[in-house]
């Protein structure tokens, strides 16, 4: 069991992440003209208005206490109205972009974070900064995933004639399932791992010309 301050390290990262995902979906989408997000409360950093029970608290705990060597989760995810976007198509693909996009923006926020900690010494806040790399990079590849209903399946639907769409769409009832499926014979070490260890990279390298 991890004691309180590995906690900590690993639960600030995955909320903040989770929260600027979700905030990142309802502030795009009324920017495009769709303000539901907005009017329910979503499009805020708060994360209690954010939290799923289970994929926000249960899966990720979970993950941390069994030492599963990763940890991902989610949030309640945020209602957009894509008939009620200006831009039609184009604009149901910036709102899916704009969940990944934030996430990546946080792992460079994380980085600038450490490379202050590593300046300062504070070996807290340097372990904690490399877990929001971490989780940032693994929630924005996930996320992008072709599999209903991740951010990476909208901007499939918005590319395809509708009827095509349309048919692509349905597999979002099993969407849960085909992910449980794939995490359990460890289809994410050859669809996730390897960008997510081409992200790490880079922001390895930047870590050494910036630090």
């Amino acid at each position: 069991m991890p004691d309180f301050q590995t906690l900590l390290i690993y639960i600030i990262p995955l909320l903040f992440a989770i929260t600027l995902h979700e905030a990142a979906h309802g502030w795009v989408a009324s920017k495009l003209g769709d303000h539901t997000a907005r009017m329910m409360g979503r499009v805020t950093l708060n994360p209690v208005k954010h939290i799923d029970p289970i994929g926000t608290l249960a899966i990720p705990l979970l993950l941390l206490i069994s030492s599963a060597g990763f940890i991902f989760g989610w949030a309640k995810p945020v209602p957009i109205n894509f008939n009620a976007l200006r831009s039609g198509k184009s604009g149901m693909i910036w709102v899916a972009l704009a969940g990944p996009g934030a996430n990546l923006f946080m792992a460079v926020c994380w980085l600038f974070i450490m490379i202050l900690a590593i300046k300062i010494n504070i070996s807290v806040l340097i372990e904690m900064g490399r877990v929001g790399i971490l989780v940032n990079c693994v929630l924005a590849v996930f996320n992008l995933l072709p599999i209903p209903p991740l951010d990476g399946s909208r901007v499939i639907s918005a590319l395809l004639p509708n009827h095509l769409a349309y048919q692509y769409n349905q597999l979002e009832q099993y969407g849960l399932f085909i992910l449980l499926g794939l995490m359990f014979i460890g289809g994410f070490n050859y669809l996730v791992l390897p960008v997510v260890e081409f992200l790490l990279i880079w922001f390895q390298y930047a870590l050494v010309l910036l630090g």
